[in-house]
């Protein structure tokens, strides 16, 4: 498949979603590993219905998640319900494959569509919601400097036992990442 370097990390880049990826999509949505987490468990996605999600979510802020060493994707991230008037959008994440997973690399995809939304998109609040089970995505948004402002008590069933879906938010002045920083500035100053 063919990537578009958008937003250059360290370690990934943000890429313009392909919906050719639908395939390698589909395999990762209907794996347990990355479904329960994401809440989504209880549906089926066919082949069809995965490639039809990736036409409509690619019209939106949707960034593929790709690997620069090797430009292979690993996931997404996106951020939906963007409200130019207020400024306020939410972000949503997954990386697909358990092997890469807990390397930081949605770290480094979240601090780069953060980067976006706040310098580029001028946005002031992003907020995230995440099943309160899920404690490696947690501890990746405090770090990142999401604060939890409620809780959705009980929320989620999932094998006889009940979560709490937890509700962060991060404001534009309580962001820190230049990760973006020096491109834009070279950028700006060749103009």
């Amino acid at each position: 498949m063919k990537y578009f370097k958008k937003l250059v990390g360290k370690e990934i880049y943000l890429s313009p979603m392909n919906p050719d990826d639908y395939e390698i999509y589909c395999e990762w949505i209907n794996d347990l590993t990355t479904c329960i987490p994401s809440g989504v468990a209880t549906n089926n996605y066919t082949l069809y219905q995965e490639k039809d999600a990736l036409k409509k979510i690619s019209e939106g802020q949707a960034f593929a998640i790709v690997k620069l060493n090797n430009d292979e994707v690993i996931g997404n991230c996106s951020l939906l319900d963007v409200n130019n008037i207020h400024g306020t959008a939410e972000l949503g994440i997954f990386i697909g494959s358990d092997q890469n997973r807990n390397k930081g690399y949605g770290t480094e995809a979240s601090k780069l569509l953060l980067n976006y939304g706040f310098k580029l998109l001028n946005l002031h609040n992003i907020m995230i919601r995440v099943l309160g089970f899920n404690q490696r995505a947690l501890k990746s948004y405090i770090n990142i400097g999401f604060k939890e402002f409620g809780r959705r008590r009980e929320a989620f069933l999932i094998n006889q036992s009940y979560y709490d879906e937890v509700y962060m938010q991060l404001l534009r002045k309580d962001f820190r990442s230049d990760l973006l920083d020096k491109q834009i500035n070279d950028i700006i100053n060749l103009s």
